[in-house]
C-alpha cells in the first residue's frame, strides 16, 4: 500500500460557501493545502471565478494561511454535462423531479469529483482531500450523504492501494453553524470575505446583493444560505 502524506490536503474547491469554509478549515490545521475546482459545464459557471476571488481575499487577510496555500489545480469534468439534462447544467427550471430530486441533482457529481480529486492527490503524495459536503443542509442530493462518500473512498482506497482519507467538517453541520465555524477559525475578517466573495446561487446571478451574499434570492442555493445567514445572526 502507498503512503501518502497526511500533512497534505487537497481541498474540492467550487468557490461556493461550503468549500470556501471548508478551505479555512484546512488552512487551519494542514502544513500545505492544494485546491482543485470542476468544469462540468455547469449552470452557474460565475464559481469558478469565485474562487479565485475567495483565495485572493484569504492571502491578503491572512499571510499565515497565504505561505500554506499551494497550487491550484482545474479538471474538466464535461462527460456530465453530457450525460444527464440537468438544470445544473441546462436553463431549465428550478423544481423538483419525479425521482423527488431538486432538477439541479448531477446524478454521480461528487462521486467523479472525489475520484479525479483522488487520482489528482495520488499522484501529488497528498494524504487527505477535503470536501464542504454536508448532509444537514442541503438540497436533497444522495451524494452528499456520509454513507455514499465512506463507500466511494473505501472503493478509492482499494482500487489506488493507498491510504488515502477524506474529511468533511460541514457533514453534520448546519449553515448557521458553518458560519460560527467558519468564524471561529479565522474571527470576522473569514466570515465577510466568504459572504462577500464566494458563490452559491444556481443561476450564476452576481447582480443583486443580499446580506447573505449575492444571489437570484430564490433558487434552493439562495434558499439555504439566506436561512443560514438568518439563523447565524440571531443566534
Amino acid at each position: 500500500m502507498r503512503k501518502l502524506d497526511h500533512k497534505q490536503a487537497l481541498v474540492l474547491f467550487s468557490g461556493g460557501q461550503d468549500s470556501s469554509i471548508a478551505l479555512v478549515w484546512a488552512l487551519d490545521r494542514f502544513e500545505t493545502v492544494e485546491t482543485v475546482g470542476f468544469d462540468y459545464g455547469q449552470r452557474h459557471v460565475v464559481e469558478l471565478g469565485a474562487r479565485q476571488a475567495v483565495k485572493r481575499e484569504i492571502c491578503a487577510a491572512f499571510p499565515a494561511w497565504a505561505a500554506k496555500l499551494g497550487s491550484d489545480h482545474m479538471i474538466s469534468a464535461h462527460g456530465l454535462k453530457d450525460i444527464g439534462d440537468t438544470a445544473m447544467t441546462a436553463e431549465q427550471q428550478i423544481t423538483v423531479g419525479d425521482d423527488n430530486l431538486p432538477t439541479t441533482f448531477v446524478p454521480g457529481r461528487n462521486l467523479v469529483f472525489l475520484t479525479l480529486a483522488a487520482g489528482l492527490a495520488y499522484r501529488r503524495g497528498v494524504g487527505v482531500l477535503i470536501g464542504g459536503m454536508c448532509e444537514t443542509d442541503f438540497s436533497g442530493y444522495p451524494d452528499c450523504r456520509e454513507t455514499a462518500l465512506s463507500a466511494q473512498m473505501d472503493a478509492i482506497r482499494l482500487g489506488m492501494e493507498c491510504d488515502m482519507r477524506l474529511e468533511t467538517p460541514l457533514m453534520n453541520e448546519t449553515k448557521a453553524a458553518s458560519w460560527r465555524l467558519a468564524e471561529e477559525i479565522g474571527g470576522e475578517q473569514a466570515v465577510a470575505l466568504i459572504n462577500e466573495h464566494s458563490h452559491s446561487c444556481y443561476r450564476g446571478v452576481r447582480t443583486t446583493r443580499h446580506d447573505w451574499g449575492y444571489g437570484c434570492g430564490d433558487c434552493p442555493a439562495c434558499a439555504l444560505r439566506a436561512k443560514g445567514w438568518a439563523e447565524y445572526k440571531s443566534a
